[in-house]
């Protein structure tokens, strides 16, 4: 088959690679969709008890919602904040049961690599005339699918990062894997015995950790055995914190006002500047020994470890591709200045688009959070943005791609005026 007849292929079935898709249909270009777990949304779903900041005005993509106005959608409130749940059932899995969608989604599908068909990455003569071949597990089958171009939007919900300094797995963390969610569990609902009257430690600084603590807060409420202990890298709280009731997002503010109140409430224990290093299991749970503004640090009697330190990008499947990253944040190579977490928060980083997205490999693509690499500093709307690009120069469309087609309020799309339930972004 020519190379022009080929689908282009999308891996991930998240918010950016149904977007995508979305495009794709609307320009009528043929497409196949790779997603790992049995529904979209799947990572989502992971969290899908906690709310994001952004209204749904900004979690809707216009084209998506334009193919879904075709059918008998209903359209959510655009001023609520809604819940992963909520995305995921109101907006997503009806986007990928549209007829121009389902039929070229394949679920349970890992993509296992990506190349050049009959080329390793050192290959250079004809390159750009060669098909890529998409090496998947469907079903349990190992199977072999051909695309003309490739747009990555598999994440990196899944590759959390360790607890341990300096980013690697501290002594003893993956025999232990068991006592340690990595992630947002549902502590007030469907893990709640987990946790409940136990003692345990949270790890990490940012508003996941902060909706975490917040949960174990309420349920100690009701089970005052309930012990919290929370370690974080940073020597500074006040950043933890955020600017509170002077924040310019309203629900990262309440966050960390209410977290501010617990810790001279002292309803938890906080060991800041605290570097992780061994854990061991004896009679007693979990001993953590770790180094605490630089002196030797021991936490003992953990029943049970939650990890909030972030995620990154897996790399393996696209290593036989040419693809150039920032050495730092893992992130598309170009993207870097804009979105580093040093400089920038989710609401200063500018909407960007295809050139910026480019790597040599032509025609591959890493968009949505795995082209912001380690960075957190990800949103959907931008990612919209991205594809949007994108998909407008494989089209041939190069002065759309070019074009900047999302305006974002000048707080960014993390506020909101809702702040009883906390959010994430």
């Amino acid at each position: 088959m020519q190379i022009n007849k080929l689908p282009i292929a999308i891996i991930g079935g998240g918010s950016i690679g149904l977007v995508a898709a979305a495009h794709l249909a609307k320009r009528k270009i043929p497409f196949i969709l790779f997603e790992l777990g049995s529904s979209v949304g799947q990572n989502i779903l992971s969290w899908q008890h906690i709310k994001v900041f952004s209204p749904w005005k900004y979690n809707i993509d216009k084209i998506a919602e334009e193919l879904l106005l075709q059918t008998n959608w209903e359209i959510p409130n655009k001023e609520g904040l809604p819940t992963g749940k909520e995305l995921v059932d109101k907006y997503f899995h009806p986007l990928s049961q549209h007829p121009q969608i389902q039929p070229y989604i394949h679920l349970n599908t890992e993509v296992v690599s990506i190349g050049r068909k009959g080329l390793d990455k050192m290959k250079t003569a004809n390159r750009e005339n060669k098909p890529f071949i998409i090496k998947v597990i469907e079903n349990n089958q190992t199977k072999y699918y051909e695309a003309k171009a490739i747009i990555d939007s598999s994440g990196t919900w899944n590759q959390p990062n360790p607890i341990g300094s300096g980013g690697v797995f501290a002594e003893g963390e993956q025999e232990i894997k068991n006592n340690i969610f990595y992630g947002i569990p549902n502590i007030k609902g469907d893990l709640l015995n987990r946790y409940k009257n136990k003692n345990i430690l949270v790890v990490g600084g940012g508003h996941s950790a902060m909706n975490v603590l917040l949960d174990l807060a309420d349920i100690q409420k009701k089970y005052s055995n309930t012990q919290i202990n929370w370690v974080l890298r940073k020597k500074d709280l006040s950043v933890v914190y955020g600017g509170k009731e002077d924040d310019a997002f309203e629900a990262r503010g309440a966050l960390g006002a209410r977290l501010e109140g617990l810790i001279n409430g002292k309803k938890l224990n906080v060991y800041t500047h605290f570097h992780i290093l061994k854990l061991t299991v004896n009679k007693n749970g979990i001993q953590i020994d770790g180094e605490l503004n630089g002196e030797n640090e021991t936490i003992s009697n953990i029943d049970e470890i939650i990890s909030n330190t972030g995620s990154r990008p897996n790399l393996d499947m696209i290593r036989e591709v040419r693809i150039d990253l920032d050495a730092s944040l893992e992130s598309v190579f170009d993207l870097a200045e804009l979105i580093d977490p040093n400089t920038h928060s989710c609401g200063t980083v500018r909407p960007h688009g295809e050139k910026e997205l480019r790597h040599p490999e032509k025609d591959f693509y890493i968009v949505g959070s795995k082209s912001y690499g380690r960075a957190p500093t990800f949103l959907m709307a931008t990612g919209y943005e991205q594809v949007r690009s994108v998909v407008a120069y494989l089209d041939g469309d190069f002065e759309s791609a070019k074009r900047v087609e999302l305006n974002l309020p000048e707080t960014g799309v993390c506020s909101s005026d809702s702040v009883s339930e906390g959010s994430c972004c």
